[in-house]
Formats: C-alpha cells, sequence, structure tokens
C-alpha cells in the first residue's frame, strides 16, 4: 500500500513539473490555472479509477484462494456460522489475526470476535485445540 501511495505522490509531482516546464519553455501564459488543474483532475481521477479496479480484482483473487470450508448440516448442528466457519479454515492454515483479517477483510478484533465464539461452540482454550477439533469432526479438511 505505501508504494502505491509512494507512486501515486511521485507521479504527481512529475506531472507538476512537466506542466511547469511546458509554462516556462514554450510561455504558455494565455492558458488559465483552471485549465492545468483541471488537467491534473482528470489524469488523477483516471489513475484513481485504474487503481481501484485493480484492488478490487486482488480482492475477488484473495476471496478465490481462501481455503475450502464444508458449509453443511454438521457445521450448523455446531452452529457455527459462514464466517465463524472461514475463520476457522484459514486458522486452520496458520494464518495469524492479522492475516486474517487481511484476507477477510475485516478488523482484527472481529476476527477475536469469531475466534472466541469457535472457542465457545468447540469447547476448547487454545487455536491449536479448535482446528484438531475441527478436524477431527470433519468440519474443516
Amino acid at each position: 500500500m505505501r508504494r502505491t501511495i509512494l507512486l501515486y505522490g511521485l507521479l504527481m509531482a512529475v506531472l507538476i513539473f512537466l506542466l511547469k516546464m511546458l509554462e516556462y519553455r514554450y510561455w504558455i501564459y494565455d492558458l488559465r490555472m483552471e485549465f492545468y488543474i483541471g488537467a491534473v483532475a482528470l489524469l488523477f481521477t483516471a489513475l484513481g479509477v485504474w487503481a481501484g479496479l485493480r484492488l478490487n480484482a486482488r480482492r475477488k483473487l484473495v476471496a478465490a484462494a481462501t481455503p475450502a470450508v464444508r458449509i453443511d448440516e454438521q457445521i450448523r448442528a455446531w452452529g457455527i456460522t459462514t464466517r465463524e466457519a472461514e475463520v476457522l479454515a484459514l486458522m486452520a492454515a496458520g494464518l495469524s489475526n492479522q492475516e486474517i483479517a487481511g484476507k477477510l477483510f475485516i478488523s482484527v478484533p472481529t476476527v477475536k470476535t469469531h475466534t472466541a465464539n469457535l472457542f465457545v461452540k468447540l469447547d476448547v482454550r487454545r487455536r491449536t485445540q479448535a482446528v484438531q477439533k475441527a478436524r477431527q469432526e470433519g468440519l474443516i479438511q
């Protein structure tokens, strides 16, 4: 994310520099400042749309790469919600709370809440116990 922000800022600085060089080199004083502001705004709007589409495509790839979770009668019988099952599968994959939050696009406290709910529903005290019990019961692969 920092790289994107830095690249975006650097690109804006280069563009403004080029516009100023054009102004001094060709003595273009008859164009109004609104023209320059509009040109920069249009360019960065297009850049923002492009970056947004690219980030959205990345989210879809991440969602497709999440581990498979069996959402059937057995998992519902345990009272586990779909989101809790996703958190459980990512815990089984060895991800930390921060990484799970990033993959599911939720906050870390929300991950902790889902984890605590899983502990209660599976009657365990640790993540490793939760994963082990879920595998034994066939809730995750």
